[in-house]
Parts: C-alpha cells; sequence; structure tokens
C-alpha cells in the first residue's frame, strides 16, 4: 500500500491518478489527520509527500515523517513541498526562489541517477513553487540529482544509502514529460514490484 500524505493541495488526486496507473492501492491522509506514528502503523510500503501551498514547517508531520521513514528504510517520494520537507529534515535551508514558477515549464537537467532511468537530460517539466532548498546549505546527507537549466535551482534530490527521494518540480503534470517513468524507477530503485 502506498499512503500519500496530503498537504492540502490542487494538485493531490493528479499525483494519485499518476501512482494509480502503476495499479498500485494507495490510501490518502491529509498532513494534519494522523500522526507519524499513526502513519507507519498503517505499514505503508511507500510513502508520498504530495505538494501543497506552504512551508515544510506548517506541512502538519511531513518532515518528522521524512525522518522517521528514513531512519526505518521506508520509501519516500516528496514531490515539491514533499522535496522541500525533505530538504529540511535533513538541515539544509529551504528559501524563497530567485523567482517564483507558478505553472511554469524548465528544461531539467539530471546526473543520470537511476530515478532517471530511461529519461532524457534534459527534459522538460511544470514548476508550481516559490521556494526553494537553497543550494549552499545542502548537507553532505543529501545529494542533489537534477537542476533547473533556467535558474539552477535544485530539482531533485536523494538521501544517500536511503530509500528517500525528492523532486521539486511536478510529475503529475499533463506539461511535465516522463512523470510515469519516473515514479516506475522510484519503486523500482526502493524494492517495490508492481502490482499484476
Amino acid at each position: 500500500m502506498i499512503l500519500l500524505i496530503d498537504n492540502y493541495d490542487s494538485f493531490t488526486y493528479n499525483l494519485v491518478h499518476l501512482v494509480g496507473g502503476l495499479e498500485r492501492e494507495i490510501v490518502v491522509r491529509r498532513n494534519d489527520a494522523l500522526s507519524t506514528a499513526e502513519a507507519l502503523a498503517m505499514n505503508p510500503e511507500v510513502i508520498i509527500l504530495s505538494p501543497g501551498p506552504c512551508s515544510p514547517s506548517e506541512a502538519g508531520i511531513c518532515v518528522e515523517t521524512v525522518t522517521a521513514a528514513a531512519e526505518k528504510n521506508i520509501p519516500l517520494m516528496g514531490v515539491c513541498l514533499g522535496h522541500q520537507s525533505i530538504g529540511q529534515a535533513f538541515g539544509a535551508t529551504i528559501s524563497r526562489a530567485g523567482r517564483m514558477m507558478h505553472g511554469k515549464t524548465s528544461t531539467i537537467s539530471h546526473t543520470a541517477d537511476p530515478l532517471f532511468d530511461g529519461i532524457p537530460s534534459p527534459f522538460t517539466a511544470t514548476r508550481y513553487h516559490s521556494l526553494v532548498i537553497r543550494p549552499d546549505t545542502v548537507p553532505d546527507t543529501l545529494e542533489v540529482l537534477a537542476s533547473a537549466d533556467d535558474d539552477g535551482e535544485i530539482m531533485a534530490v536523494r538521501v544517500r544509502n536511503k530509500p528517500v527521494y525528492g523532486v521539486q518540480f511536478h510529475p503529475e503534470s499533463i506539461a511535465s514529460e516522463h512523470g510515469l517513468a519516473l515514479f516506475r524507477n522510484f519503486l523500482a530503485l526502493t524494492g517495490q514490484k508492481q502490482a499484476a
């Protein structure tokens, strides 16, 4: 079962639809409807943190859930606010982006990490954010996997030696390329088999 933590975002069910294309059971819970302990007690195979309209500090259980998932080696993918929550959980500073990116597309270049297997570099993705992980504060525990070609903002990270990944862009957006492939790769990397 995939547990998707909803950060009160209009894109949450686009994300549910995208991941549902991988024929997985998905349970959606709001970020303030349960505790991290209750989320873990559901025994999710995977946790996804949705986008949202606030900062990680205002995102209910998200930052704490990132830390707990990493400690227990539970695969976790953060999208937009979820990505920022990963950064904050591991000590990076979340700050205002150089420019607000609401509904804008950018070309994204990646490091050929297996998360991007079969995805060209660069590719086009949609961005809806005003906050970012500040590059000069990225700790050694995080590895930057992708950045935007137009402004250099961090677009993907992973926690070293843990099944925890984040993307700043919106793979569930119709204007983003390769969203389904990205989630397929994430599930394959974290040892999750697609349902028959």
